[in-house]
């Protein structure tokens, strides 16, 4: 063995070595009664995934526990149907989420919940084939949201909740943006949820309404929320401006002293997120990102935040994590991870 270094086999003298730093990976220590912060601590002494996740919580909790930064989270996929409504909801309400920007999907979950419908444990398939599992789904009036149900008559209820309690507020209003219309949903969601009595919290929307966080959607569209404000705009004077959240967004980047992006998925919601620095002095200065999309098919929604540097979508020394795996499962761990960080002060308040 030699002095310069104590792992050298043989004793023989390793190469001058530039990037190589003697950091010998550890096992992960793993016991009962553990914090998730220390469970997390202990992947950083792996590799691989269980590193990333380590760094994207480092990450995270220097965004959430600096008060300088302005937070911005982009949230895709099935991730209210899937059970991770609350985590996102309690975010906004504890004052970590400056802007969200979603699906109208997950918009539409969401107020579903709000309003007295639930989400269901289902099946990926049942007997016989794929095909008539879904075949019989169908038939009996079921959704399914690969291994989650929803009944159809809950988005019967939220048709009716639309029509009865958002749109004709903003009818009188005329052209509204898309931000001013989950704003009115917002309401519409605690109102409705309180009067009823629901057991289930009023959710993201009227979280974000009751603690004046902008709900931005640039997609609302491609949902039921959308096809449904099409179809009331038929005969009334309802309409949405898709073009005019963008002022209050980029004003928001421009008034951050710094900024910092959480993106769960991809798609619209993330490239939205990202976007908005193009036209900002200055670009994000942290970023983590959650996704099961690859970067090496060259799409966006699995496109390293690295890459986003080169477009100047992040200051060119901005901190900022990657890790590919289910969201389901890795949000719930950063954001509890990060906030146990937090809360320990280890980021300054």
């Amino acid at each position: 063995m030699t002095d310069d270094d104590p792992d050298a086999p043989g004793g023989h003298q390793p190469p001058e070595r530039e990037e190589f730093a003697h950091d010998p990976v550890g096992h992960a220590d793993v016991r009962a009664g553990m914090s998730v912060g220390e469970l997390v601590e202990a992947y950083g002494d792996a590799g691989i995934g269980a590193a990333d996740l380590h760094h994207a919580v480092d990450v995270y909790a220097e965004m959430l526990g600096r008060d300088d930064v302005t937070n911005f989270f982009g949230l895709a996929g099935a991730m209210v149907p899937a059970g991770m409504r609350a985590v996102v909801a309690d975010l906004i309400r504890d004052g970590h989420v400056d802007a969200l920007v979603t699906t109208g999907a997950n918009l539409t979950h969401d107020a579903i919940e709000a309003i007295g419908g639930k989400h269901h444990h289902g099946r990926e398939h049942g007997e016989g084939s794929p095909r008539e599992h879904d075949e019989t789904l169908r038939e009996e009036g079921v959704d399914r949201i690969y291994n989650v149900y929803l009944p159809q008559e809950h988005f019967a209820l939220f048709e009716d909740h639309l029509r009865s309690a958002v749109f004709p507020v903003l009818e009188d209003e005329g052209t509204v943006s898309i931000a001013r219309l989950t704003e009115e949903l917002g309401r519409a969601n605690a109102a409705v949820n309180d009067r009823e009595g629901v057991a289930e919290d009023p959710g993201i929307a009227a979280t974000a309404y009751e603690h004046d966080v902008p709900i931005y959607c640039p997609a609302v569209q491609d949902s039921v929320l959308g096809l449904q404000a099409w179809m009331y705009g038929q005969t009334t004077d309802f309409s949405l401006d898709a073009l005019s959240d963008m002022s209050p967004l980029t004003d928001l980047a421009f008034d951050a002293e710094r900024a910092g992006a959480m993106v769960v998925g991809g798609g619209v919601p993330k490239n939205f997120v990202l976007q908005t620095m193009l036209v900002a002095p200055k670009s994000y200065d942290y970023a983590v990102q959650l996704t099961m999309d690859p970067p090496s098919t060259g799409g966006l929604s699995g496109a390293t935040l690295d890459e986003a540097r080169s477009w100047g979508k992040l200051e060119t020394a901005a901190r900022n994590a990657s890790v590919y795996a289910d969201a389901t499962i890795t949000l719930p761990i950063v954001v509890a991870a990060a906030r146990e960080k937090v809360a320990n002060g280890e980021y300054p308040g």
